[in-house]
């Protein structure tokens, strides 16, 4: 790490840390009337967090990879629905920057330059066979035209283009970019899940929306890092939360004035027991960023090793392994911590207006993403038997 992306990354935080204040005063009231953050997100893509990973020569911050997922607890601390909001964007930038040059790597790379912000349409609820997609791209008279319908499309509502997973009528898995506001493209907020309401994560259908062949990728096959950043992405959300949580449970001891006849001591802020509680909330907090960014480490040598062409199997498998690693462990002491921080209070802990419920419901949202008893599977699997990482998370139905 240089010293010139050391200064731009405390240059950055400093910068965007009186708007992560003010996204964070306003967190649990836009839970609590379910309020889509468009004006907040503006501020941010204002404040370049779009272009963060880009190198400076094409307007972005270089931001090392480290550094934006430390960007991205703290952000994910103010509300955890930004950083999932921009889990897209933040998948596309990573795939572009590492391509092999090419006129359509130019061409994307351009659109990042120019502020562009990138959403998804990649999963389905229908019946398509795990693995596959039911939203299709054919020619017609000449055009390309995307047909389907997609659910999950997290963080669309904000964008200005939306990746698309799709097949060819001969079953060729493609990505497609198209514009969030071309003709046949409707978006709806039908997001019905009980935490990370404010992300946009509902319906996109797609009628016969006219595309252009230059932004027409082929799908990814075989190995591939696109899993694992994704997934660090949801890990620095519950990191910001463990971390938020854990010091909304100490606000809340230290101004209690209420107690218990058999408690330890008057106050609870003066409680060893409780005193213990929130050291726990705070180590476990310190464990889980630590884990954080000890599985960014391996991503970071693997994704650069993609970029100069010369990576090897088992330095992709080695960083997959590592990011599954941490969403294990990270899920499951997050969780835990979060139910043991209403033991600080009684039953205003659980107040509407505190609004502390917000924790465990967007806590519990995020860790259902690709569930932890398959992972854990597959990296015993992989220890003992040497059996290749899961790449591909696909749902889909089974005959």
């Amino acid at each position: 790490m240089t010293a010139s992306i050391t200064q731009s990354d405390d240059a950055i935080t400093t910068r965007l840390r009186p708007l992560l204040a003010r996204i964070a005063d306003t967190a649990a009231d836009r839970d609590r009337r379910r309020r889509l953050p468009f004006e907040e997100v503006r501020w941010l893509r204002e404040a370049g967090i779009t272009t963060l990973r880009l190198p400076v020569e094409r307007g972005g911050a270089g931001l090392t990879l480290d550094e934006l997922f430390r960007l991205l607890v703290e952000l994910g601390e103010a509300d955890p629905n930004f950083p999932q909001l921009l889990r897209a964007h933040i998948m596309f930038t990573e795939t572009v920057l590492h391509q092999q040059d090419s006129p359509q790597r130019e061409r994307w790379l351009a659109l990042l330059e120019g502020g562009a912000l990138v959403g998804n349409a990649i999963s389905e609820t229908g019946s398509a066979a795990v693995g596959r997609v039911g939203t299709r791209i054919t020619e017609s008279d000449g055009r390309l035209l995307l047909n389907g319908t997609k659910y999950y499309t997290t963080g669309s509502l904000y964008a200005d283009w939306i990746q698309v997973s799709a097949e060819r009528d001969d079953g060729e898995s493609v990505r497609v970019l198209v514009p969030a506001d071309a003709p046949g493209v409707a978006q709806r907020d039908d997001w019905d899940g009980f935490g990370q309401l404010t992300t946009s994560s509902g319906t996109i259908e797609f009628t016969d929306v006219a595309v252009d062949p230059a932004d027409v990728a082929a799908g990814e096959s075989g190995r591939t890092l696109r899993p694992a950043v994704a997934q660090l992405v949801l890990l620095s959300c519950l990191v910001g939360i463990s971390r938020n949580a854990a010091a909304d449970a100490t606000r809340f001891v230290r101004e209690r004035r209420r107690s218990y006849s058999h408690a330890s001591a008057e106050l609870p802020k003066d409680d060893p027991l409780v005193q213990q509680l929130v050291g726990g909330l705070h180590a476990t907090n310190f464990a889980a960023e630590a884990t954080l960014h000890a599985a960014v480490t391996p991503l970071q040598r693997a994704l650069s090793a993609l970029r100069s062409g010369d990576v090897t199997d088992e330095e992709l498998d080695r960083a997959e392994i590592a990011v599954s690693k941490a969403h294990v462990v990270i899920v499951e002491q997050v969780l835990a911590a979060i139910t043991r921080m209403f033991d600080v209070g009684g039953a205003s802990i659980v107040g509407r207006e505190l609004a502390l419920d917000r924790h465990w419901r967007n806590a519990r949202t995020l860790a259902v993403h690709n569930p932890v008893l398959y992972k854990t599977r597959g990296i015993g699997d992989w220890a003992i038997n040497g059996t290749d990482p899961i790449y591909r998370w696909t749902p889909g139905t089974v005959n």
